[in-house]
């Protein structure tokens, strides 16, 4: 099963709606996946979904809501995935349905002409948007991507809305072919939205993965950030050396003072050294305290002395 086949078999199973959410969450479906047809025995609506749990939903949503006759077949696909399609059609009422729904009046409605004030109902008409037109990614993929795919830009700017006035999900919108696709692509945002919409199993195990993911990604960055400081004090140690082979080949270390010719030495025996481990060294071998600026300080001193030498 996809993780977008979970998320909607589990909008599916919430039953502990209000009437008024039933009717927001069918009205976002129907406003998106359906058509007004004409037939012999007049007006009917017809909905499509490749996803089971949905089709039932809204065959049981327009029962409970309406009590009208409804009817739900199945359609075996030909192709190479040989998914179900199945065909949702209300023959009773249609007109009224919609209108009830504040998507007609003299016309099918660009967006719904209820304004949704309850938080509830706003939820509800995300999941029932998701049902009709959405997809996630799996947590485990190497990208985050929720989308909601709409059939104009005018109904994509009104979901847009919703989901960032309300919720504050940053939603953006892309044009895709003849789709205005409404998507969200940080992972707390998507989190935020499957706590919307009301997946708790989706949610935590979207949050699992993007935590792991997260725990890895930061490892990474550590280890690649240590390794970059270690080559960077090679490097750095490798030209200390070279200084002080200078100042050994031309004059001779003992013709530095005391307190260099100590640091020189210990440079010498210890080439790939930090600062951190030389000030230990140093104390260790001397049995006096020194601080890493104090040990920067002379070997930068060295580096001024061997300069004179470095065109010889």
């Amino acid at each position: 099963m996809s993780f977008t086949s979970q998320v909607k078999g589990e909008i599916c199973q919430n039953n502990e709606l209000a009437n008024c959410c039933k009717k927001t969450e069918l009205s976002a479906f129907l406003q998106m996946n359906a058509s007004l047809n004409l037939s012999s025995e007049g007006m009917y609506l017809k909905s499509t979904s490749e996803n089971a749990s949905t089709a039932k939903r809204i065959y049981q949503l327009v029962n409970e809501l309406y009590h009208v006759e409804t009817e739900l077949s199945v359609i075996r696909k030909m192709n190479l995935k040989k998914n179900n399609i199945y065909v949702i059609k209300i023959k009773q009422k249609a007109l009224d349905i919609l209108k009830d729904l504040g998507i007609y009046d003299n016309g099918l409605q660009s967006y719904p002409n209820t304004e949704y004030s309850n938080e509830c109902c706003l939820r509800a008409y995300l999941a029932g948007a998701f049902l009709a037109k959405g997809s996630v990614n799996s947590p485990n993929k190497s990208n985050y991507h929720l989308e909601i795919a709409c059939g104009d830009e005018e109904f994509a700017n009104y979901l847009q809305t919703k989901m960032n006035e309300h919720f504050a999900l940053h939603a953006k919108i892309i044009k895709r072919r003849n789709n205005y696709v409404v998507y969200l692509k940080a992972g707390d945002k998507i989190s935020d939205f499957l706590k919307l919409v009301g997946t708790t199993n989706a949610l935590f195990e979207f949050e699992d993965a993007r935590i792991q993911r997260d725990f890895v990604n930061n490892l990474t960055r550590l280890d690649n950030c240590e390794l970059a400081n270690e080559l960077k004090s090679m490097k750095t140690g490798a030209k200390q050396l070279e200084d002080i082979e200078r100042i050994e080949n031309f004059i001779g270390l003992e013709a530095l003072p005391n307190n260099l010719q100590e640091v020189a030495k210990i440079r010498k025996a210890n080439p790939e050294a930090s600062l951190n481990e030389l000030c230990e060294i140093y104390q260790n071998t001397y049995q006096k305290t020194i601080s890493k600026s104090g040990i920067r300080h002379r070997l930068n001193k060295i580096k001024e002395l061997a300069q004179p030498y470095k065109q010889r």
